[in-house]
């Protein structure tokens, strides 16, 4: 066990908090809600006594939203210099550093974190392992104890099909030290979306911790203790894949001079019945075709009842648009799972394909609130 980390001097905190809603690359990549969380999350160490010029809050929101508080630009030059320049040399012994936006795993497996500057042709952000790298060796002499809040997604460079290769964007590393404690808390887990709420302009893992430690609020600014954090994350999350909201797995990283390791799930494993429903629907829906089509797809969900479809977070990617589609109607009509049956069976009716999905809706419903078996 790691213990409790004692009181920390507020006027020894520092902290880096972004929040990235709107991108250059357009209007498809907006994404509400990574603002709104960092302004949230900036407010819990400002009232913690932090004083506010050692908060850097960096954002990029999306219209009509205003912070009404004061922010820097959240683009990749300006969140370099800090993190480079400004934060390597602050004098201080905490760091916290909240990042919420789109990230990608990069072919060698590094997280990117996309930048506000970030374009369809110049993908720029800021490599997630090398900021690591540096702030746990002697290019920073200070800001021993840090704690890294990370909302962002985890899916593979090569399923996004990027035309652009991903651009080099490593910081510089110095010497490793064994002075520094990290804690890194990533929302999404390898391989994995992180889910937004667009309703209530949220992520779902800013949202979970932002509660958890807005319940802690008397302790900060020091770190709460790991190992009794994350177990309370992870069973939200949990209750969260039952609800169909999301696919996610958190993850926890420790690494300080005596230990280097990712924390295990606490406790007995969650039932795994409605998640394995949930991924059978999936499946059967991506062996479809025409599922992969995006105008096909639009074709399938304007057959559905605009009250419902009005509310679906859609997304360009086949199977991030699946699992949305999927989990808006678990959550909020599972009796519409059946709707989405009938309008995929009616543009294509392979016997096979058609058998698969009905079991697979059928055994859905029969695990979400209010479904049922309609065969």
């Amino acid at each position: 066990m790691t213990g409790p980390i004692p009181p920390v001097d507020p006027a020894r905190v520092h902290a880096l908090v972004v929040g990235i809603e709107r991108y250059e690359a357009g209007d498809a990549w907006g994404l509400p809600g990574p603002a709104r969380d960092a302004v949230r999350f900036w407010r819990l160490l400002r009232e913690s006594g932090v004083p506010e010029s050692q908060l850097r809050l960096h954002l990029s929101p999306l219209p009509p939203y205003d912070p009404q508080v004061p922010y820097r630009s959240a683009d990749q030059a300006t969140l370099r210099r800090v993190l480079v320049r400004e934060l390597s040399s602050a004098q201080g012994d905490m760091l916290w550093v909240w990042w919420g936006g789109h990230g990608v795993l990069d072919r060698a497996g590094r997280l990117r974190l996309f930048c506000a500057d970030a374009g369809v042709d110049d993908k720029v952000g800021i490599d997630l392992d090398s900021a690591l790298a540096r702030y746990a060796g002697d290019a920073v002499p200070g800001l021993r104890e840090q704690m890294w809040i990370v909302d962002a997604c985890e899916t593979f460079e090569e399923d996004l099909a990027f035309q652009e290769a991903l651009p080099a964007d490593a910081l510089p590393v110095g010497r490793p030290g064994h002075a520094h404690r990290q804690t890194v808390l990533r929302a999404a887990g390898r391989g994995r979306a992180a889910a937004n709420d667009p309703v209530r302009a949220t992520g779902l893992f800013s949202d979970v911790l932002l509660a958890l430690l807005g319940d802690r609020a008397a302790a900060l600014p020091a770190p709460p203790d790991p190992e009794e954090l994350f177990p309370a994350v992870r069973a939200r999350i949990a209750a969260l894949r039952e609800e169909g909201r999301t696919l996610q797995h958190p993850e926890i990283r420790l690494q300080c001079p005596d230990r280097r390791e990712t924390l295990p799930p606490a406790g007995p494993p969650a039932p795994a019945r409605p998640l394995a429903a949930f991924q059978r629907a999936v499946e059967a829906l991506l062996a479809y075709p025409l599922m992969h089509d995006p105008d096909e797809r639009q074709t399938v969900v304007a057959a559905l009842n605009p009250r419902v479809t009005a509310v679906l977070r859609r997304h360009s990617r086949a199977r991030t648009d699946v699992v949305n589609i999927l989990g808006g109607l678990v959550r909020r009509n599972p009796e519409a799972l059946w709707d989405l049956f009938d309008a995929v069976a009616f543009v294509d009716d392979d016997p096979k394909l058609k058998e698969e999905l009905a079991a697979a809706i059928g055994e859905l419903a029969s695990t979400s609130p209010r479904g049922g078996d309609r065969r």
